[in-house]
Parts: C-alpha cells; sequence; structure tokens
C-alpha cells in the first residue's frame, strides 16, 4: 500500500467506488463518483452527538478532488436535515441545502492521502488518521440478488436459497 509516488489523477482512479471507514465517534460510508461527485453517510455512535445528526441529517453530496495528496469534500447537499421543508402548495424549501453550498465556498474537508491501493486507504485529517476499506456491489445471477463483497472474495456459487 505504500505509493508516494501517485500523482493526484492515479489517486483519483483509485478512489472511484465506496468505502467504509471510522472516525472517533462515527461510521462514514462514502461513494467516490467518476463525475467528480460524492455521496456520504455518517452514522454518530456517541450518544452526545446524536442531536447534530438529528439537526443535519445523515446523508451529505457534494463534490470531491484531489489536489497535492489531499482528498477534498465540498458538501453540496444535505438532503435529510430538518431544515429542509415542505410547505403546503409551495416548492421545497431547502435552507440547509442553501447553507451548505454557501458554506462549501469557504470549507472544505480535507484529508491527507497517505497510502490507497485499489481495497484499502490510509487518510488523515488534522486531528486522527483513518483506515478504509473499499466495498464493492456485485450481482450474482445464481443468487438473483445483491451480495456486498470485498475485493478478491469469492462468491459461493453452490449456496441455494432455502424456503
Amino acid at each position: 500500500m505504500n505509493n508516494s509516488n501517485l500523482s493526484d489523477i492515479e489517486i483519483e482512479k483509485l478512489l472511484f467506488g465506496k468505502w467504509r471507514f471510522d472516525k472517533s465517534w462515527e461510521k462514514i460510508s462514502v461513494e467516490f463518483k467518476d463525475d467528480m461527485t460524492y455521496e456520504q453517510t455518517r452514522i454518530q455512535t456517541f450518544i452526545l452527538h446524536k442531536p447534530v445528526e438529528f439537526i443535519t441529517g445523515n446523508k451529505f453530496t457534494g463534490v470531491w478532488y484531489v489536489s497535492e495528496r489531499k482528498l477534498c469534500l465540498n458538501v453540496k447537499t444535505v438532503p435529510k436535515s430538518i431544515f429542509n421543508l415542505q410547505i403546503p402548495l409551495l416548492s421545497r424549501v431547502s435552507i440547509a441545502d442553501m447553507v451548505a453550498n454557501f458554506g462549501s465556498l469557504f470549507i472544505t474537508e480535507r484529508y491527507e492521502v497517505i497510502k490507497i491501493n485499489n481495497s484499502e486507504f490510509l487518510i488523515m485529517d488534522a486531528n486522527e488518521s483513518m483506515i478504509g476499506i473499499k466495498i464493492n456491489y456485485q450481482v450474482d445471477s445464481n443468487l438473483e440478488n445483491m451480495t456486498a463483497k470485498p475485493p478478491g472474495a469469492r462468491i459461493n456459487k453452490d449456496f441455494r436459497s432455502r424456503k
């Protein structure tokens, strides 16, 4: 996983897909798309941080890029925030989305990419380092459903669903 000589574009290519990692007091799942947008889900695991999750919601979307080996995330929408109101007879008022979009002009989440390959990464923010694993989703025609599997894992083709 040692790759200090990778360019920013090579790091971006490795980041495409869905990743899972933990920070202190929260679990994070983020999908980096090839159109340079991302969808992120954050679940608070510390009871005193739950009010923040209640206000902002747990889903975030935005744009991402890598610059000088730093992963940069700009939040553009907060679709599950309680401040995105639906007023009868009017269109949806997305106050939280407007604040997030305006705030992204000044605030960017930055993570230094220490190490990365096609199945794991080690990134660091200002306070802590985080190890992430890539999650692939594959449809197996024998199972006729979606099966989550880590890269390199094999699906048992002899498995039959029981009725």
